[in-house]
């Protein structure tokens, strides 16, 4: 810590990344270990996050991530939309297929940046808002396999007319980007999905990442 910073917004923030780690909560005691500090200090850390819904505790006591982290990061869509445009732009344009970056919504893939190419004559519509559950399509099956693969081999996803008849698919996630969960894809009318289209994709999904950290 240095003479500029707080060392107790620096402890609170540093609960919250604990807690957002973390599918089952934790409990005063493991973070009193994980940061180094004595239960009461936890306490009044949780206290005072809890009054702004940034954490939540069950009824078992163990603390989680509070519904008030929602509203802060329904504020990041313009920021990481804004970041991702230029890799979007640059991949629709090349493949000739609409581009799109896709978060983690829940139990939900939404669609927060869309871009479409400017030279083809006809291309699929998909509008930045769209939704789609986590288990279908490419956008959304790519981040379910990137829960699954090593770090250094994330791979893409490919579907066929999952969510439009006619339509395939193809996507690879994010990958190291604290608190992003996402992926980059293309859709297109076609019956298959050249081979170079996923790698192009992957090459996308990492210039995001690049520019999200």
């Amino acid at each position: 810590m240095t003479a500029e910073t707080s060392q107790t917004l620096d402890r609170g923030l540093r609960v919250l990344k604990l807690l957002a780690d973390t599918d089952h909560g934790l409990t005063v005691t493991e973070l009193s270990h994980k940061l180094g500090v004595n239960r009461t200090v936890v306490y009044r850390l949780l206290a005072t996050l809890e009054q702004h819904a940034l954490v939540r505790r069950d009824l078992g006591g163990r603390a989680r991530v509070g519904l008030g982290v929602l509203r802060l990061g329904r504020q990041v869509h313009p920021l990481v939309r804004e970041a991702a445009m230029p890799a979007l732009r640059s991949l629709a344009e090349d493949i000739g297929a609409t581009a799109h970056l896709t978060l983690v919504d829940g139990a939900e893939a939404l669609a927060v940046a869309v871009v479409e190419p400017s030279w083809t004559d006809y291309h699929v519509a998909y509008r930045a808002g769209f939704r789609h559950p986590l288990d279908r399509g490419a956008a959304g099956k790519a981040i379910l396999a990137a829960r699954q693969r090593a770090a250094d081999d994330p791979g893409y996803t490919l579907t066929h007319g999952e969510l439009e008849a006619g339509a395939c698919g193809a996507a690879a996630p994010l990958l190291g980007v604290t608190g992003v969960e996402g992926s980059v894809g293309v859709v297109m009318l076609a019956e298959v999905v050249p081979e170079r289209i996923g790698t192009r994709v992957m090459d996308a999904a990492r210039e995001v990442a690049e520019a999200l950290r």
